[in-house]
C-alpha cells in the first residue's frame, strides 16, 4: 500500500502545468507539498479562529492595513485571502481528476503574517473522494462513492461545513448578507473549473456544466445565493473565447470607483464586457 500514489497528490501534479493554480500548502503523512513560513506567523485553524471570536478583530486589522476600506468589498477580499485556495483545490481537483478533497474546519489552517495579512491557507488533511473504479481507491485517504453526484454531495458537505463557521462569523461582524458571501463561494467555484478548461484548450460548455453540478450540491449543502453566474461566450472562433460573469458582485468598485467594474461583474454592460474580452484575445498583455 504504501507504493500507491496518494490521491491528493495526483490534484498537485494535474495543476502543475496551469498557469494559474492557487492550491494550498499540503502537511499530512502522506502528501508534503508546502512552502517556508517564517517563525513569526501565528497560526489559526479554522474552528478555534472563530471559536476565540478572532474573525472580526482579524478583519479590521486587514483593512485597516490594506484596505479597502468600505465593508462590502472588504468582506469579499477577506475571503479571498482565506478561502481562495482551498475552494480551487476543490474545484480544480474534481474537474482535472475526478477527485474531491474533502475539506475539514479541524484542519483548514491560515497562518497570520506580521504585516497583518493572510499567508498561504494550509490542509494537514488529505482525505479524498474517489469512485470505486479509481487506481487510488484503496489508498488509505480515499473516501469511495459510487458515482459523480455521490462526490458532489459529499465535497460540497465538506466544503460548506468548512467555511460556515467563517462566513457566520464574517456575516454577523460585517453585517453583509450571506448571501452576497457565499454568492462569492459559488461564482469562485465555477470559475475554478473554467480556467483550467480555457488554459488547457478544452470544451468550456462541458467544464461549466461540471461546475453547475458541483455549484447544485453547494446550495443543497447550505450555500445560499440570489442568482447563479453565467457563460459569457465573447469571441466565437477562438479557443479561449469563452469567459464568464459572476452571479454576485464582489463589490470592488465601491473601495475603488476609479476602477469602474471588474470585467466579471454582473453590473457590467455585456457590450463592454465583449469588447474588454475582445481586446484582451488581440493583446494578451493587457489582460490582468
Amino acid at each position: 500500500m504504501a507504493h500507491e500514489q496518494a490521491p491528493l497528490q495526483a490534484v498537485i501534479d494535474a495543476c502543475a502545468p496551469l498557469k494559474f493554480a492557487p492550491l494550498p500548502d499540503v502537511r499530512t503523512t502522506s502528501v508534503q507539498a508546502s512552502r517556508e513560513h517564517p517563525a513569526t506567523e501565528h497560526w489559526y485553524r479554522t474552528d478555534l479562529m472563530v471559536a476565540e471570536g478572532a474573525v472580526g478583530p482579524l478583519f479590521n486589522q486587514l483593512t485597516a492595513q490594506h484596505g479597502p476600506d468600505h465593508k462590502l468589498p472588504g468582506a469579499t477580499h477577506f475571503m479571498r485571502s482565506l478561502l481562495r485556495e482551498p475552494i480551487f483545490l476543490v474545484s480544480a481537483g474534481i474537474y482535472l481528476t475526478g477527485r474531491a478533497a474533502l475539506l475539514d474546519k479541524r484542519h483548514l489552517w491560515f497562518p497570520w503574517l506580521p504585516n497583518s495579512a493572510f499567508g498561504t491557507p494550509t490542509i494537514t488533511s488529505a482525505r479524498m473522494a474517489v469512485l470505486p473504479d479509481d487506481p487510488a481507491a484503496r489508498h488509505h485517504d480515499a473516501v469511495i462513492v459510487p458515482d459523480e453526484a455521490a462526490l458532489n454531495r459529499i465535497a460540497a458537505r465538506h466544503l460548506v461545513q468548512a467555511f460556515s463557521p467563517i462566513i457566520d462569523a464574517l456575516h454577523e461582524h460585517t453585517r453583509v448578507g450571506l448571501r452576497t458571501l457565499w454568492g462569492w463561494v459559488l461564482d469562485t467555484q465555477h470559475f475554478y473549473m473554467l480556467n483550467p478548461a480555457r488554459f488547457l484548450g478544452r470544451d468550456a460548455e462541458a467544464a461549466w456544466r461540471r461546475a453547475g453540478e458541483l455549484g447544485d450540491a453547494l446550495i443543497e449543502a447550505g450555500a445560499v445565493t440570489r442568482a447563479r453566474p453565467r457563460l459569457f461566450p465573447f469571441y466565437e472562433t477562438h479557443p479561449r473565447g469563452t469567459w464568464a460573469v459572476r452571479g454576485t458582485c464582489c463589490f470592488d468598485y465601491k473601495g475603488d470607483p476609479e476602477h469602474g467594474f471588474c470585467t466579471t461583474c454582473p453590473l457590467k454592460c455585456d457590450d463592454d464586457r465583449r469588447a474588454e474580452l475582445q481586446e484582451w484575445i488581440r493583446n494578451p498583455a493587457l489582460a490582468p
